[in-house]
């Protein structure tokens, strides 16, 4: 593993859906509950919470849930322009998701990038959130063109491949 990038990762996915739809998908509260989230709270730098259907801008903060998970990520969005690219902290990194259209499909781009090299963010950072991060860009996909949520919300069955 000695040429192995420990800094940064890109998963890439074609969702036959709108790049408005997909952009939409991350910036609003309601919409990445759908296929991300258990509850995503958005707020301004001010402390005041966004409404769960208006979209975040640059600067604005957030507060992130899962199912099955008992931690909260909190950081901050680096990035909005809008349309088609999203910057934000996220787990002591950054993460970029990038739009770009491509026939009826939204190619969607995340790069996690600034990861940390000490061993428990080699772990946890860089291979945690890279088979995290393909999960719930699968779900996306199958949400958003299927309607189907595939996470596991079940406290019974922790430690699946979909929680």
């Amino acid at each position: 593993m000695e040429n192995f990038n420990w800094t940064q990762f890109t998963k890439k996915i074609a969702v036959k859906a709108s790049i408005r739809d997909m952009y939409d998908a991350w910036a609003m509260a309601t919409n990445i509950e759908k296929w991300f989230l258990k509850e995503g709270v958005f707020f301004h730098p001010n402390g005041s919470k966004l409404v769960k259907d208006s979209p975040f801008s640059k600067g604005d903060g957030y507060e992130w849930y899962w199912f099955l998970y008992d931690g909260v990520e909190n950081g901050e969005i680096l990035d909005a322009n809008g349309k088609d690219f999203i910057q934000f902290q996220f787990a002591n990194s950054i993460v970029e998701v990038q739009l770009t259209e491509q026939d009826e499909f939204t190619l969607v781009s995340l790069t996690q990038k600034d990861i940390p090299s000490d061993e428990k963010s080699k772990q946890d950072i860089r291979l945690g959130c890279e088979k995290g991060w393909t999960f719930y860009l699968l779900n996306l996909k199958t949400v958003y063109e299927n309607g189907v949520d595939q996470r596991n919300k079940d406290e019974r069955l922790r430690g699946m491949v979909n929680n």
